[in-house]
C-alpha cells in the first residue's frame, strides 16, 4: 500500500484575489460548494477562475461512503431560499456554465428531486443560454423523482457510479451499482437529447480490466461523459489508498474510452467530477 504521494499529485498553491471573492460571496448567500466541504484538490484553481460547484440540500449527508469528505450528520432543514441564492450567485459570477451537486438527502420523499429542479428553473429564469450540469444522487431507484430533474432540462446530468461493482461493499455501502447504471438509463429513455455523465476514482484497489469492463458497463447505458481522477483519502479514518495510478495509465484510459464511445473523456490524477466541466459545451447544440 502506498504512503507517500508521487511528484504528479504535488499541487502549487496560489494567491488571487479572485479565490476571496468567491468564498466571501458564497459564504455570503450562505451557500455550500462542493469544492470545501470534498476537500478538492483543485479548489484553488477553480476559485482563482471565479468557478465553484454549488453544493444544495445542506452540508449533511445521510450516507456513509467511506471515500468521502462530506460531513454524514442529521440532515438540515431545506432551504427554500436557495434556488435563488444560487441564481443570484451564478449572475454575481459571470457564469455561462454551472455545476450543481448535493448530499444524498435519503430522508426526503424525493430525494431533492424538486429542489434540484427549483434551483434548474431559477439560473433558467435569470438566463435561459447558461448550460447547467447537475450532479446528482441516485434517489433511491426512484424514477418519479429523476422525471422531475429531468423536466427541467438541464443540458448534462451526472450521476458518478465512483468505483468497480466488487468494491461497493467496501466503498459505497449504502449505494448498488446497478441502480446507479439504470439512472443513467432512465435519463436517456426520458430525454434523449440530454448529456449523461459519470466519473470513476482509481487507486482504491480495482484491475486494469475491471475499469474497462466499467467503461462497457457505462457505454451499454449510451452515457456521453467519463471522468477518471486519482482517490485521495481526505483521512486516516476514510477508505485507504491502494495505489498512486500514474499519468501514462489516465492516458491509457482515456484512450481506451474514447475508443468505446464516449463523446468527451477527462482522465488524470488530479481529475475531478465537475473539474473542467465546462469543455463539454462544444457537445451541446
Amino acid at each position: 500500500m502506498e504512503s507517500r504521494k508521487p511528484e504528479w499529485l504535488n499541487i502549487k498553491l496560489r494567491g488571487n484575489r479572485e479565490i476571496n471573492n468567491v468564498n466571501n460571496l458564497v459564504k455570503g448567500l450562505s451557500l455550500n460548494t462542493v469544492c470545501e466541504e470534498a476537500n478538492c484538490p483543485n479548489l484553488m484553481e477553480c476559485f482563482s477562475k471565479r468557478t465553484a460547484t454549488f453544493m444544495i440540500l445542506g452540508s449533511n449527508c445521510t450516507r456513509n461512503c467511506t471515500f468521502c469528505n462530506v460531513t454524514t450528520g442529521k440532515p438540515e432543514v431545506v432551504d427554500l431560499e436557495e434556488p435563488l441564492k444560487v441564481a443570484n450567485a451564478v449572475k454575481e459570477l459571470g457564469l455561462k456554465y454551472v455545476v450543481i451537486t448535493s448530499v444524498t438527502r435519503d430522508d426526503l420523499p424525493d430525494g431533492g428531486a424538486e429542489h434540484f429542479a427549483k434551483v434548474i428553473e431559477s439560473i433558467k429564469e435569470l438566463n435561459e443560454s447558461i448550460i447547467v450540469e447537475v450532479l446528482i444522487p441516485d434517489f433511491e431507484g426512484d424514477k418519479t423523482a429523476l422525471s422531475k430533474v429531468v423536466e427541467s432540462k438541464p443540458e448534462v446530468i451526472n450521476h458518478n457510479v465512483e468505483t468497480i461493482p466488487k468494491l461497493y461493499s467496501s466503498v459505497r455501502p449504502m449505494a448498488i451499482y446497478e441502480r446507479s447504471l439504470k439512472l443513467l438509463e432512465n435519463v436517456k429513455s426520458m430525454d434523449k437529447n440530454i448529456l449523461t455523465k459519470s466519473g470513476i476514482m482509481v487507486g482504491l484497489g480495482e484491475k486494469e480490466e475491471e475499469v474497462i469492463d466499467l467503461f462497457k458497463d457505462l457505454r451499454k447505458v449510451d452515457c456521453d461523459i467519463l471522468t477518471i481522477g486519482q482517490y485521495l483519502a481526505p483521512s486516516k479514518k476514510h477508505h485507504p489508498v491502494v495505489e498512486y495510478i500514474h499519468p501514462d495509465i489516465f492516458e491509457n484510459y482515456k484512450d481506451k474510452a474514447l475508443k468505446m464511445g464516449f463523446k468527451f473523456v477527462a482522465s488524470g490524477p488530479l481529475v475531478r467530477s465537475s473539474y473542467y466541466a465546462d469543455r463539454v459545451i462544444d457537445l451541446i447544440k
